[in-house]
């Protein structure tokens, strides 16, 4: 019979998601019975993967609540005694960099704890895995202080301190954690001296070389030809596009006829950072060749990457780029900001470029330089993969989640 894992993650099936249902299907792959939970369900514009649908009706959401959760999560909270919610609520009005209120608000997650306790005890999952350090991992660490529902954590960056306070308690339950980069590795640890469970392992999420491979070989662009870049990550601020379209401003300048599609949407779906972008690229007057996407599918994802000249990615910071490595993969050159993890993906000059955060015009001559230089993107091209080929299988990170399960069942728990 195989062991049944809680699988938990924010606003599931959402467009960046493509990398946890891979993990999702590996994991079954090596024997694991995987139940999906999702605190609510993301904005419709978001569900772009031909896979949504079927993530989706595989998924409980814990929230909103509904009337039949009412018994269940009643059974929970009574069965755990009176001291285990109170723990709960101690733990919730303790975080002092919270308000009031914000601690009233991280006290109600006993709630969709108790939800999926229940729910989990009603399956026989033994283990829950969160895909996150915010919310979620609060919901974990009550879950198991309800329940003894063991739980462990992934950390995908760019920081610690984006996944909200409360890190110490989230780390300190949990029975091991996944971390994306050395670089977050390095800064957990630091930060969270004395809390980190004793069981991590430094793994980065990957791609499917099955999938992620160009058809044809990647062909320079020529002068006289359409310049095709490529950018895709969610619209957020720290991704930079303001400063990559200020880039193509200046490319153009330079006499590179270059056209700029954005993958991505922002969080609401289109109602939030979206505007910002679109003002400014009002203001630049370049709605005549900076494109936004908004969320796409894998299959677009992958047919952008094959007409692209260059891949590239101006965040201000990143954990370590699910999307540089997919570039990678189909040997896409790549100019990328020198942030986070992306040093140990790119070598820079060897299999891809580096630059400085924020500077458009240091991000503009790195892009003509590989435009105007086809021996170096042929030599980027052809280089970029063997380094995914190396360590970014997507099948690295559920072997690695075994790996730490298994010691987590043992007796005797070490560092792994």
């Amino acid at each position: 019979m195989r062991e049944r894992i809680g699988y938990l993650v924010p606003e599931f099936p959402g467009q960046t998601h493509l990398f946890f249902w891979r993990e999702i299907q590996a994991l079954e792959d090596l024997g694991l019975s995987i139940d999906l939970f999702s605190t609510r369900r993301p904005p419709r514009e978001l569900m772009v993967h031909e896979w949504a649908q079927r993530a989706e009706k595989r998924t409980v959401y814990l929230i909103p609540f509904i009337i039949g959760d009412v018994f269940g999560t009643a059974s929970v909270l009574l069965k755990a005694g009176p001291l285990r919610p109170i723990k709960c609520l101690r733990i919730a009005m303790a975080v002092k960099e919270l308000t009031f209120a914000q601690r009233v608000r991280l006290a109600a997650l006993i709630l969709p704890a108790a939800k999926i306790a229940g729910l989990a005890r009603q399956a026989g999952i033994s283990h829950l895995h969160v895909g996150s350090c915010a919310d979620s991992a609060n919901i974990a660490l009550f879950a198991s202080i309800l329940s003894g529902l063991r739980y462990s954590l992934s950390l995908l960056g760019p920081t610690l301190e984006g996944y909200g306070p409360n890190q110490e308690a989230k780390w300190e339950h949990a029975a091991f954690a996944l971390i994306m980069s050395d670089l977050l590795y390095r800064v957990a640890t630091e930060r969270l001296k004395g809390h980190v469970p004793a069981i991590v392992e430094v793994v980065p999420v990957g791609v499917d070389l099955d999938i992620m491979k160009r058809p044809e070989p990647y062909a320079p662009w020529r002068p006289g030809d359409p310049c095709r870049i490529y950018s895709c990550g969610r619209l957020n601020a720290v991704k930079g596009h303001v400063h990559l379209i200020d880039a193509v401003v200046k490319l153009r300048q330079m006499g590179i006829p270059a056209q700029l599609e954005i993958a991505g949407e922002d969080e609401t779906g289109g109602k939030g950072y979206r505007l910002t972008v679109e003002r400014h690229i009002a203001d630049r007057q370049a709605g005549g060749f900076v494109h936004l996407l908004g969320a796409v599918s894998e299959a677009r994802h992958k047919a952008c990457l094959e007409t692209a000249h260059v891949f590239a990615l101006a965040s201000l910071n990143e954990g370590i780029s699910v999307a540089l490595m997919e570039a990678m993969a189909m040997r896409t050159p790549i100019v990328a900001t020198a942030v986070g993890g992306n040093g140990e993906l790119i070598e820079s000059g060897v299999n891809g470029i580096l630059v400085k955060a924020g500077d458009a015009d240091v991000f503009a001559e790195a892009l003509a330089n590989v435009l105007r230089n086809p021996d170096l993107a042929l030599a980027l091209s052809e280089r970029s993969r063997r380094k995914v080929e190396e360590k970014f299988d997507s099948r690295n990170l559920a072997a690695a989640f075994l790996r730490c399960l298994r010691a987590s069942q043992m007796p005797d728990k070490a560092n792994v």
